[in-house]
């Protein structure tokens, strides 16, 4: 057993306690493990220095939350208009990334495309709970941003490792690998809806799910594994086959919460409660502050990438604009432009494989810590005011989800007053 390993799991068990002693700060647990991370790591007091150990459990960390992140994404999201709003809003961040990485070669950035790519993801599980304690996710502002959300982070992984895949592979090798990922998925799916049907299996299956075999937790781990190994076979990162577990296990059963309501909180105990924490605590060990702080070049990134994120992530809120209000659109921007795990995610892979610099991939996530410490907070501010009345479009948008109760911010016009009652409805 790694003594730097132990001092991590203490660090991981050690923030959630903190955070649930003094409520009154909210602030995200990944933020405050990555912090704690720089604070033991080599950069300040240097208890603990990643070693093997440390670093596969980083990577199965990494794997899982994507997996994790990869299970968030409900394809019944994106139907008729919404889908179409959706696809508007990718276009919108791909031409803002573009320019971004058209700014960065013309400064002469190393690895601008890999920087222009992680600018396209949004945090989802950071933006989830924003939306629930502020009462937005049944309204079409939280629905609007999750999906948009979900659209970036698929891109964003699908772009990444396209882009990286094969090394001196052409375009066209590295599309058609994809497309065998992508069979060898759907012939996953097919296997697993074939054993549906056999009574037998499925007996079996719900029989060991809940006892000491947990059948439905180690076949979805060998999932993640095997989808992960068959990325890096084809030449892609492994989070790919990881964010694409994800997605099949969401596809299959797209409400595993009533459908099989101890499920999901197994595969959140593995990544949210070990793995996860595990990865993020990395993070901080490894993140470059020396670098960052002795370089004012470097330290002058920051806001420059925090522009950046609200170009690529926030601006393509507009393609909402015909549905929310000026003031929920500001939201959507703003929780769109969180980002962090993939930042992180992106870096490593860019150091790794010696494409970014070690000051460069610290000013992207000292961006992504700020953008998580700042957009949430005023979006939460913006979403708590009272929104204006909405329009007929926003109702008829809706319209097609029966199971979602109708919403309406406020009681009447923007003025405050209430409409007259029709004839006949009661006393005026």
């Amino acid at each position: 057993m790694s003594a730097g390993l132990v001092v991590v799991l203490a660090v991981a068990a050690g923030v959630p306690l903190l955070l649930g002693l003094f409520p009154a700060v909210r602030l995200p647990g990944a933020l405050l493990e990555i912090v704690a991370g720089v604070l033991i790591g080599p950069s300040v007091l240097g208890w603990v220095t990643p070693d093997e150990t440390i670093r596969a459990f980083a990577l199965l960390g990494l794997s899982f939350l994507l997996f994790l992140a990869g299970s968030e994404v409900d394809l019944r999201r994106f139907r008729g208009s919404l889908g179409r709003q959706v696809a508007v809003s990718v276009v919108l961040s791909l031409a803002g990334a573009g320019i971004v990485v058209a700014v960065l070669l013309a400064l002469g950035v190393g690895g601008a495309p890999l920087i222009g790519v992680a600018f396209l993801a949004t945090s989802l599980g950071l933006v989830v709970p924003v939306l629930s304690d502020a009462g937005a996710l049944g309204r079409p502002v939280g629905r609007l941003t999750i999906a948009g959300a979900s659209a970036g982070e698929v891109v964003a992984v699908v772009l990444l490792s396209v882009g990286l895949a094969g090394g001196d592979t052409p375009l066209a090798g590295r599309l058609l690998l994809l497309a065998l990922l992508l069979g060898a998925l759907g012939v996953i799916g097919l296997a697993v809806l074939g054993a549906e049907h056999s009574a037998r299996l499925s007996a079996v299956i719900a029989r060991l799910a809940d006892t000491s075999a947990q059948i439905r937790v180690r076949l979805t781990v060998l999932l993640v594994a095997g989808l992960a190994l068959a990325a890096q076979a084809l030449g892609f990162e492994a989070i790919l086959g990881a964010f694409l577990a994800g997605m099949l296990v969401r596809a299959l059963d797209p409400d595993p919460r009533r459908t099989h309501p101890l499920y999901p909180v197994k595969l959140e105990a593995i990544g949210y409660g070990l793995l996860v924490p595990i990865f993020f605590v990395t993070s901080g060990l490894t993140l470059d502050v020396a670098g960052l702080v002795e370089h004012p070049a470097a330290l002058a990134t920051v806001p420059a990438f925090l522009l950046a994120l609200l170009l690529v992530r926030g601006v393509p809120a507009v393609a909402f604009r015909r549905d929310l209000s000026r003031r929920e659109l500001f939201a959507v921007g703003l929780l769109q432009a969180t980002s962090l795990p993939f930042l992180l995610a992106v870096v490593e892979i860019g150091e790794q494989m010696g494409l970014l610099d070690p000051a460069v991939g610290a000013g992207l996530i000292t961006a992504g810590v700020v953008s998580v410490l700042v957009f949430p907070v005023a979006a939460l501010a913006v979403l708590a005011k009272p929104a204006t009345a909405p329009s007929v479009t926003r109702v008829t948008l809706w319209a097609w989800r029966p199971r979602i109760r109708s919403w309406s911010p406020g009681s009447g016009p923007a003025t405050g007053t209430r409409s007259r009652p029709s004839s006949g409805s009661g006393p005026r």
